[in-house]
């Protein structure tokens, strides 16, 4: 077989033994599906371009250029740093060994230096929101590899980005670490979801923004939230909330600090922190702010969910329920992910109404479409409505509903 002609097998290989299908690997790439699969098949040959971006992501020391580029087409590679900065290296290293040291950022053709960091940026912001996206229907383990990945690439380019373009690609190098980060939490992963955060903060203080490591106590609190620490949640929250900030993030630190409140049946200061981000997250700049938008995309009341949330905490489930009934009805359809975190809330409230066949229904749909979305953090409310429910073991539809429960709350086995 030629070099060429073993490209195709060859990709396929180095694709399977990283555990990603095509459809993965083509999101992760930018790629389209239907044309990485003739690649792969053979019936349609491989740019150097798409060559340099499979060795990059798969770790592949070059081997896939070699069986694409012709001998009269040669690669500078003078500037490529030898060896990855120590931090490139993580827990999948089959996806990124040498991810840093791999990528050739100046690929000289006619004699005219192409810098790699401009043009990619727009394809990497667009496959953030896709990768955002499919984090509404997808279970975090399967996209993790790909966000680390992800974020390992594009620091790389923005570390030898020319200038001008250094910080925009550190600025979306963080956004893609602190979603890998939310994604580490949803797979019961605390440690790596800190280490993350920590990751998004350094990044976005390479690029200029010094306002992110606000968010990333935001995100840090959300962590203590669920670990069930009300006065660490309250105290990062508070942290996050200094006048100088844009008011997105103090107003999602309020939110949070909100929720610390309501933890321990604090009502006064969480409805006060509650106000203070409704306000915040009502007002112009705030509606106005960073791209991509920080916090959820998919609430579009995150006071008034965050309210509803909290009102079951201090005891309040027939207000909550309210709430929530009116919210949940407003996400939209494909955010599965969003909808399963808020739509437990909502059936807990339900149940601690007394409005046991009411929750047990709102239940069952979630149950559904918990094997696509599995989150560690939804599994939390989970256990409570089991516990909730087991009060009414004799009601039919709680009856009917243990299998599914149970099975959501089996423990996980590789």
């Amino acid at each position: 077989m030629s070099a060429t002609s073993r490209f195709g097998p060859e990709l396929r290989r180095l694709r399977h033994e990283a555990g990603l299908t095509l459809t993965e690997f083509s999101v992760a790439l930018n790629y389209d599906k239907g044309y990485l699969s003739k690649v792969e098949r053979g019936e349609r040959s491989a740019s150097p371009e798409l060559a340099r971006r499979c060795d990059a992501f798969l770790g592949a020391n070059g081997e896939l250029q070699r069986l694409v580029v012709r001998p009269e087409i040669e690669l500078d590679t003078t500037d490529a740093p030898a060896t990855p900065s120590p931090w490139l290296v993580g827990r999948r290293e089959v996806l990124v060994a040498g991810t840093g040291a791999l990528i050739d950022l100046s690929l000289k053709l006619g004699g005219q230096a192409f810098s790699a960091p401009d043009p990619l940026r727009p394809s990497f912001r667009a496959q953030f929101d896709q990768l955002r996206k499919l984090g509404q229907s997808t279970a975090p383990k399967v996209l993790l590899p790909l966000l680390e990945a992800q974020t390992r690439m594009i620091a790389a380019l923005a570390a030898d980005a020319p200038s001008d373009t250094r910080a925009p690609a550190y600025l979306l190098a963080s956004r893609f670490a602190e979603f890998t980060g939310w994604m580490a939490q949803e797979a019961g992963d605390s440690t790596a979801a800190l280490g993350w955060t920590g990751e998004a903060d350094g990044l976005a203080r390479a690029g200029g923004d010094p306002y992110l490591g606000s968010y990333a106590l935001v995100r840090r609190a959300l962590v203590t939230l669920y670990g069930g620490d009300a006065a660490g949640t309250v105290a990062l929250a508070r942290r996050a909330q200094s006048g100088e900030l844009p008011p997105r993030i103090r107003g999602l630190a309020a939110q949070r600090e909100a929720q610390g409140h309501a933890l321990v049946g604090d009502e006064l200061d969480c409805l006060r922190s509650l106000d203070r981000a409704r306000e915040l997250l009502d007002s112009d700049d705030a509606r106005s702010g960073a791209d991509p938008v920080i916090g959820t995309t998919h609430v579009s009341d995150p006071a008034a969910m965050t309210t509803g949330w909290c009102l079951y905490d201090l005891g309040r489930p027939k207000a909550a329920a309210e709430i929530l009934d009116r919210e949940c009805r407003r996400l939209p359809p494909h955010a599965l992910r969003t909808r399963t975190r808020y739509g437990f809330r909502r059936s807990l409230a339900h149940a601690a109404s007394g409005e046991v066949e009411h929750a047990c229904t709102i239940a069952r749909e979630l149950l559904a479409v918990m094997p696509a979305v599995p989150s560690a953090t939804v599994n939390s409310d989970v256990r409570r409505l089991a516990r909730e429910l087991s009060r009414f073991r004799s009601s039919p539809a709680v009856h009917d509903l243990q299998p599914a429960l149970a099975r959501v709350l089996a423990p996980a086995h590789d």
